[in-house]
């Protein structure tokens, strides 16, 4: 049985660039006749508004796009909320520490701006940290903690990674382009690598369906997933949804929140059926409910190309009349 979930962040209102990577995600599980997860990802503490874990749920349920396991629907791999599953994370990282992948990092913040400054890094994970502090002598760190509390990370070996990306293709990464990246801050929050991976393997997650704004991260993941012996899942990455100055579509682009649209009388059919045409699985936006494209979808029927949503489209979505 395959296994798919969705994992928003709690730090700002659904838009439809979110909803389009739920439907595509819960149209992938649902043709599988699979079990789809509902996780929240609020680990950043300080970004996160536990307000809008229910706006995200009734955003969700409005769409229609139910789900098995996750907060109120419960489930046998819960809790499904990450700032409940600490011990998990520490657990994980105990279990590197015990392989002596990790090294503690006293790095300041200039010194990384200034590595930030090099030509080269992943578009999505920032520059490739060059290994200083793996360097250390224990003398050393001992020095340096005396000044700083270090953040933890994992050190890459030097590894090529490929695999077969169920939208965008093969993808080839070559050696150490994951670079040395930190899986617990010195403030002691989990890094986003580590805890997506140990919670998607704990959840028995087979497909992950995502923005192809992480496909640069997946090397990282796949190399934790190494370490830990782990099996990694099926990734699918699927092209963003743009604004008009090309960037990826947010809250700069105007009141596109899920919540706002629902509020404003915004049949869920109409937002359905423009999130199927832009993602390729309709020739044109008419309205549909999510469960008639189920028995339709496929990962190859999925556009390969960004999608820019223009200001003439989003007249027409947001106009009170229909198509």
């Amino acid at each position: 049985m395959i296994r798919g979930r969705f994992a928003p962040t709690p730090s700002g209102m659904m838009h439809l660039g979110n909803a389009k990577i739920a439907l595509l995600s819960w149209l992938q599980i649902r043709s599988g006749n699979g079990v789809y997860v509902l996780r929240i990802e609020d680990i950043d503490i300080q970004r996160s508004r536990p307000e809008l874990v229910q706006t995200i749920m009734e955003d969700l349920r409005w769409l229609g796009l139910n789900w098995d396991e996750g907060p109120e629907a419960g489930g046998p791999f819960g809790p499904y909320t990450q700032s409940e599953r600490l011990e998990l994370y520490e657990a994980a990282l105990q279990q590197l520490d015990r392989q002596e992948r990790l090294y503690p990092c006293y790095c300041s913040r200039a010194e990384l701006l200034q590595i930030a400054g090099a030509p080269h890094g992943l578009a999505s994970e920032g520059p490739v940290y060059p290994g200083t502090c793996r360097r250390l002598t224990r003398e050393e760190q001992a020095s340096r903690e005396q000044h700083k509390a270090p953040s933890t990370r994992f050190a890459f070996r030097d590894e090529r990674y490929d695999f077969e990306d169920g939208i965008a293709g093969y993808q080839q990464f070559p050696p150490a382009s994951g670079g040395d990246f930190i899986v617990k801050r010195a403030d002691g929050m989990f890094s986003y690598q580590l805890a997506v991976t140990v919670d998607d393997a704990a959840m028995g997650i087979t497909h992950v369906l995502r923005g192809s704004d992480l496909l640069d991260s997946t090397p990282r993941q796949l190399a934790l997933y190494e370490a830990f012996g782990w099996s990694p899942p099926e990734f699918a990455h699927a092209p963003l949804l743009l604004g008009e100055d090309g960037r990826r579509l947010a809250k700069r682009h105007g009141d596109l929140s899920l919540a706002g649209l629902r509020r404003s009388g915004i049949p869920a059919e109409r937002i359905i059926g423009w999130l199927a045409f832009i993602s390729g699985l309709m020739d044109r936006p008419e309205p549909v409910k999510a469960s008639e494209l189920i028995s339709g979808f496929a990962l190859d029927r999925i556009a390969r190309q960004p999608f820019t949503l223009t200001s003439e489209m989003i007249e027409r979505l947001t106009a009170d009349k229909h198509y």
